[in-house]
């Protein structure tokens, strides 16, 4: 059966949304290398019936001359998930993001408290 005729439940849209983060989480941030999943810069991510998932991210600095290498290693982790056919990385600034998104792995890696 294809994933355009595949009506997931709520229970196994969750189980794809958590493979998506554990996918993420391989995504390493080039100037601080933590991925983006402990540094907080992962806002939502949105799975629909039919495999289209978006990702909703911030970046550390709106000037940040790595987002389109970021975006590319994002598509490129989502591909991992069998059930995902196509995704979309959508940039966002609200809310701003700050040092309190960090997981506590990303605060001790990198040294702040």
């Amino acid at each position: 059966m294809s994933n355009e005729s595949t009506a997931w439940t709520e229970e196994e849209l969750e189980d794809i949304k958590n493979r998506i983060m554990q996918a993420l989480e391989l995504v390493i941030d080039p100037e601080l290398g933590i991925d983006i999943v402990n540094l907080g810069l992962v806002y939502e991510v949105n799975v629909f019936n039919g495999g289209y998932c978006e990702v909703k991210i911030t970046l550390t600095t709106m000037g940040c001359p790595l987002a389109d290498v970021i975006t590319e290693d994002i598509l490129n982790a989502v591909k991992t998930v069998p059930e995902i056919t196509e995704t979309d990385v959508k940039l966002v600034w609200y809310p701003a993001w700050d040092t309190s998104r960090m997981s506590r792995y990303a605060r001790i890696a990198l040294g702040i408290r």
